[in-house]
Order: structure tokens, then sequence, then C-alpha cells
């Protein structure tokens, strides 16, 4: 296919925005934001990222608690 008929097919908006180059585009930029967002809540942590959080609260209490038990009879 040619350049030429490639963006003959391409939709504009009313101001000149071609959109399809706009998606191509979009689609090689890398992360989107909430992408960034949620990569930086799982690898570091901070308030209001539990909705980001693979730990099991209850198994940790667990543990927590286990360690406790052991702590004190030493």
């Amino acid at each position: 296919m040619k350049e030429n008929d490639k963006h003959k097919k391409d939709t504009f908006t009313v101001a000149g925005t071609n959109i399809d180059a706009v998606k191509r585009q979009n689609e090689r930029s890398g992360m989107s934001y909430n992408e960034v967002k949620e990569l930086i809540a799982r690898t570091s942590g901070g308030h209001g990222t539990g909705i980001y959080s693979d730990t099991n609260i209850e198994e940790v209490k667990r543990k927590n608690q286990a360690s406790g038990n052991n702590s004190q009879q030493e």
C-alpha cells in the first residue's frame, strides 16, 4: 500500500488532527500514565497503593503473630 493511499483512509478531527496517526504514535510511545502509576505502586509502595498489592494480608498477620510468639519465648 502506498503512503498516500494510507493517509486517504485516515480520520481527521474538525481541527484537522489526524486521529489514526495519533493512535499509531501512542502505540509506540511506551507506558500510559496509569501503567506508570501501577508500576511505581508495585515497586515502591506508598499511600493509597493497596489496590495494586498482591500481598495476602491474612498470611502476613499469621507470620507476624508467629514471629512475635517466637521472640517472646527467647
